[in-house]
């Protein structure tokens, strides 16, 4: 019986880590800035903090949990921005978790042109582990036995450092950018093995326009068509769509998935999103539309965004240098 219940685990994690290893997502990614890239580090116009909350398929028991918390901060004389990024994943009835801890740079370079290019690092302490305690094993479930489990613990945690590079390019028009996660590819095995998580690869980017001439641009109508593609070890994902903007309201529609290509073919999700943003403060709420084969059995995924903007005291010409990508 101890054996079966070490196969059970072992399978688990085996499927967690070849079939949803994937690193965690968030549909509101522009949100979660420091989480999609380095380079987003000091992007606004003094501090800034945001945090994010993904509940992912909440029908199933013990659904896939994401938490996140960022800071960070402009240093204008240095063209420089430096923040604080904490993340952590959740899932299963073992609560496997996965908790990271970095800091983040990014340099600012300026063209004549009107572009602008910023290279960011972020290094990470990263943990896995699960919780033993919450494991329920046969000689707990015996009537003949009150003394509780005589199992040992065969998993430990796991601890390592890991690594992100980034790229990002704009003007007051348009934005493109590439991440690369993993770099050290850390080991998240608990018992004992080698298992490396694979390098993850971002490529990201988009436009802003306003929809009528006669309003400028702070408080007209705009429309911000977006992109997201990401491969990781076999998977690849790409996320698309478009954020309509009218001060105080944003809406948003996404699509998740690879329509075409028969190799990567699939689709995943729909995603609405709705959002105020009030002076320097956004919130934003999401939901995922399940549409694969999963459809009617996970129950959505719901995500929640708060971006507050602070010490926002540079110049106005300064603030003309921000990157055009959605705060959500």
């Amino acid at each position: 019986m101890k054996r079966l219940y070490i196969l059970f685990i072992l399978i688990g994690l085996i499927i967690f880590k070849t079939g949803l290893s994937q690193d965690s997502q968030f549909s509101q990614f522009y949100a979660s800035p420091l989480y999609l890239a380095p380079s987003f580090a000091g992007s606004t116009d003094g501090d800034r903090i945001s945090i994010n909350y993904r509940n992912q398929w909440p029908s199933l028991t013990k659904s896939f949990q994401t938490y996140s918390l960022g800071y960070d901060h402009y240093f204008p004389h240095l063209n420089s921005g430096v923040g604080l990024l904490m993340y952590r994943e959740q899932a299963g009835a073992s609560s496997l978790s996965t908790t990271n801890i970095g800091l983040v740079y990014s340099y600012k370079f300026s063209f004549r042109s009107g572009w602008r290019v910023s290279p960011g690092l972020s290094f990470f302490y990263t943990q896995r582990n699960v919780d033993f305690g919450s494991l329920l094993f046969e000689d707990e479930i015996r009537s003949d036995i009150t003394t509780g489990t005589g199992e040992q613990q065969i998993l430990e945690k796991k601890a390592d450092i890991d690594a992100s590079f980034s790229v990002l390019t704009y003007n007051k028009n348009y934005w493109v950018g590439f991440t690369w996660d993993r770099i050290l590819k850390p080991n998240r095995s608990l018992t004992g093995d080698v298992i490396e998580d694979p390098f993850k690869f971002s490529i990201y980017g988009g436009t802003k326009f306003t929809i009528f001439d006669r309003y400028n641009w702070a408080s007209g109508q705009s429309l911000s068509p977006s992109f997201l593609f990401k491969m990781q070890d076999t998977y690849s994902q790409l996320d698309i769509g478009l954020y309509w903007y009218q001060i105080p309201l944003v809406i948003g529609l996404w699509y998740r998935g690879i329509p075409v290509f028969k190799e990567l073919a699939s689709n995943d999700a729909l995603t609405l999103l709705l959002g105020f943003k009030i002076d320097q403060v956004s919130v934003g709420y999401s939901y995922d539309v399940t549409i694969s084969k999963l459809a009617g059995f996970t129950g959505g995924t719901h995500e929640i965004s708060l971006n507050y903007m602070f010490n926002q005291g540079i110049t106005k010409r300064e603030k003309r240098k921000g990157i055009p990508c959605p705060t959500f």
